[in-house]
């Protein structure tokens, strides 16, 4: 399959139960200079299908389906060998979380705006890669409305069961990821297990210290966290690194 990036024309599945809803995303799709062919599916079983003739270059995806719904579908599309990019059109704002979870390329509110999805579709032309891939935000639900807090703002981040609880200076939020599957998506940008409850973020880090009876803890912010043996020389390596970067060569 050749990526988004290797060409300037795109095949795009279109996926949406609503005859009305679909004909809109497939016209708006068509029109866009990027696209050169919309191919089109009223179900999950149908899209697999066309998904089997051949493959694609996105995927522009519905959530509230009847059967399979738009995340169960996008969790069979991540395991292909070349997973395609979804883009989830929905009138709901509430799967947000989860939908950024399984690396969503993008994230559009019905009623569709034409601006709004040439946006959608030029990530996906440029880069093939989720529009979250860097990063720089991560969707959280805050009195039933998702907002979108910045990653470099997160300070640490507390396990609590199947969710994680982030940090900031400001406040904490809940968000329904595990704390592992954050450990894997943020290593690169300075996280650090510190504990088997919480990763942290080493530039955030204001003290490594020394405990009574030997162990250690870190200081972030008003914050002091344990950290445990398994993870204390892991730590204090990427804080080496980090003072000799900041000290220059």
């Amino acid at each position: 399959m050749t990526g988004p990036a290797d060409r300037q024309q795109l095949t795009v599945l279109a996926v949406d139960d609503e005859p009305p809803a679909l004909d809109e995303l497939a016209y708006l799709l068509r029109a866009d200079a990027r696209v050169a062919e919309v191919l089109t599916a009223s179900d999950a079983v149908a899209a697999l299908r066309v998904l089997d003739a051949g493959p694609v270059d996105a995927v522009f995806l519905d959530i509230r389906m009847p059967g399979l719904s738009g995340l169960d579908l996008a969790r069979v599309l991540a395991r292909f060998a070349v997973p395609p990019p979804v883009v989830f059109v929905t009138a709901y704002d509430d799967a947000a979380v989860d939908a950024f979870a399984l690396h969503a390329a993008d994230y559009l509110l019905k009623p569709l705006r034409a601006a709004r999805l040439a946006e959608a579709v030029r990530r996906v032309a440029e880069t093939g890669q989720p529009a979250a891939a860097e990063e720089a935000t991560i969707p959280v639900e805050l009195g039933g409305v998702t907002r979108f807090v910045a990653v470099a703002d997160v300070r640490y981040v507390e396990a609590q069961g199947d969710y994680a609880r982030l940090h900031t200076a400001t406040g904490s939020h809940l968000v329904r990821i595990p704390l592992a599957a954050l450990e894997e998506r943020w290593a690169s940008t300075g996280f650090v297990r510190v504990h088997r409850s919480y990763l942290v973020a080493t530039g955030h880090i204001d003290q490594l210290r020394v405990e009574p009876g030997g162990g250690h803890a870190v200081v972030v912010g008003d914050a002091t966290l344990p950290v445990s043996r398994r993870h204390s020389r892991e730590l204090k390596d990427r804080l080496v690194r980090r003072a000799r970067r900041q000290s220059g060569p």
